[in-house]
């Protein structure tokens, strides 16, 4: 099913068969800050494998969460950085990885590495579905090799009827990948450069190591 979020009817019937989907394991397109992400009930092992395949990779999913709070009951103990970095870009283009908590049962696509890639998107739509799904796997909605999806439609090009329900927000208005910053370690560290800039994470954190030079 694909859903017209511009039009207020349509996005609340769209969201709601969203959070259908997710809460039976299927898959969904919906919009994020950076690009439209296909995404998955992070707690359903199957769920998370059908989004892998239609990705057509192995890579651990990242997982995307509709609140602050939520990430409390995914980790082992958050460092004091991390906590800095999610009260100053939370909700954002940050994605942080930390060491998710031993007793949690999921799999998302690289068992046993003991960490998690966690971001809560600057998105309405992609909002309203992860505070009632809960944390969800997303990953960005394209087949591997292919340039991610900026729009539901070029989603549905790549993905079709793999995926149950697409929601449609228009084109994503800044298309620069989230930054990524590794907490796993003693010192921060970026891994990936994104939309938010070195400098700026260094207000928050004077420390943090810039691997990518």
């Amino acid at each position: 099913m694909f859903y017209d979020c511009s039009k207020p009817e349509e996005r609340e019937r769209g969201i709601a068969a969203a959070i259908e989907a997710v809460q039976r394991g299927d898959l969904v397109v919906m919009p994020t800050d950076t690009v439209y992400g296909i995404g998955a009930d992070a707690f359903k092992t199957w769920a998370v494998r059908s989004l892998l395949d239609a990705k057509g990779r192995d890579n651990a999913s990242p997982v995307l969460v509709g609140s602050k709070h939520t990430l409390d009951g995914l980790v082992y103990t958050l460092p004091s950085a991390a906590r800095d970095l999610v009260e100053a870009f939370w909700p954002g283009a940050l994605t942080i990885v930390v060491e998710h908590a031993p007793s949690l049962q999921w799999d998302l696509g690289a068992a046993g590495t003991g960490t998690v890639a966690v971001r809560m998107p600057l998105h309405p739509v992609a909002l309203e579905v992860l505070r009632q799904t809960g944390p969800m796997a997303v990953s960005s909605a394209n087949k591997t090799g292919q340039p991610p999806a900026i729009t539901a439609e070029e989603a549905r090009e790549q993905l079709g009827y793999a995926v149950s329900v697409y929601l449609e927000a228009g084109e994503c208005p800044d298309r620069v990948p989230s930054t990524i910053v590794d907490l796993t370690s003693d010192r921060p560290r970026v891994l990936r450069a994104g939309a938010i800039p070195i400098e700026k994470l260094r207000e928050v954190v004077p420390d943090i190591e810039d691997i990518q030079r």
